[in-house]
């Protein structure tokens, strides 16, 4: 893979989990009726969705913090790991796709900014 197609490559996907988190977080932050309901059939209460809301907010704009990328990618995988295991639980796998594509893609991003990571 050449330069170009690896930097536009990461461009469009960190601006694809960009707003694709901004859009999830926002509406969990704006109380919209699906998250309301997915989080209750978690369980583990709303104080949860607020903190996952900001977690996803907060992270896809350190996305586009130089030397910070990987702090946002990672805490990303790592939410999407939850997502993912709270469909297997609790919701079902049926709607588990978005949750697995969205880490792995966050994955993507935080390899890419690997040279960020303390050493």
């Amino acid at each position: 893979m050449n330069d170009m197609t690896r930097k536009y490559g990461l461009l469009a996907i960190r601006a694809l989990v960009t707003l694709a988190f901004l859009a999830a977080g926002t509406a969990k932050l704006l109380g919209a009726e699906m998250m309301v309901q997915t989080f209750d059939a978690v369980g583990v209460g709303q104080w949860f969705r607020y903190v996952t809301g900001a977690i996803e907010v907060g992270s896809a704009i350190l996305l586009w913090v130089p030397g910070r990328q990987y702090i946002g990618a990672g805490l990303l995988v790592c939410t999407m790991i939850g997502a993912s295991l709270a469909h297997i639980l609790f919701l079902g796998t049926a709607t588990m796709l978005p949750a697995v594509v969205l880490g792995l893609l966050s994955a993507v991003l935080l390899w890419s900014h690997k040279d960020q990571l303390p050493v």
